[in-house]
């Protein structure tokens, strides 16, 4: 399984810290953390690019790495995920990217997602795992971030569940 994953606005590293990395360990406990192969997305993710919709410079990105992936790994489970900016990259890596390979792709989990209500284009909806809080702000379409929009982790193992069902793998798989 590849979870191509970009971050959350003003995130450190190029995964973050506060919804990536929770999911990813929850993920790899359920279905062995050798299944799983994890690759950020390289983007500026600043504040015009949220203001902009998601860098399009990291949709970009993230549109060429779910294609690498599928080429160089054509059996691995494609997992497109993101938290905040991150799933606007989603969103617009999805619109960037045809039919042929957006069925391919395996699941989508967002985190806090700014395009909420919005469909991931191409992605069936029973592999699409939108997760917002109530209060955050974000999710809403807005631009404060308040204290709902920072607590994902906490929803680490319920986007994992999700990934692992779809996926229809689990430890020892």
């Amino acid at each position: 399984m590849t979870v191509i994953f970009a971050r959350g606005t003003t995130e450190p590293g190029n995964v973050g810290i506060l919804a990536g990395p929770p999911f990813f360990s929850a993920l790899e406990a359920m279905v062995g953390a050798s299944a799983v192969t994890v690759q950020g997305v390289d983007y500026p993710a600043d504040i015009p690019g949220f203001l902009v919709g998601g860098s399009p410079q990291g949709s970009q990105t993230m549109a060429d790495m779910i294609t690498k992936a599928l080429s160089d790994c054509p059996s691995t489970k494609v997992v497109m995920s993101g938290y905040s900016q991150g799933g606007q990259l989603v969103h617009n890596a999805a619109k960037l990217l045809p039919a042929s390979t957006m069925a391919k792709v395996n699941s989508v989990v967002i985190f806090g997602d700014p395009d909420d209500g919005e469909a991931v284009q191409g992605a069936s909806a029973a592999k699409t795992k939108v997760i917002c809080h109530t209060g955050d702000d974000i999710c809403l379409h807005g631009d404060l971030v308040l204290a709902p929009h920072l607590t994902y982790s906490e929803n680490a193992g319920e986007a994992a569940s999700f990934v692992a069902a779809v996926a229809d793998l689990a430890v020892g798989n």
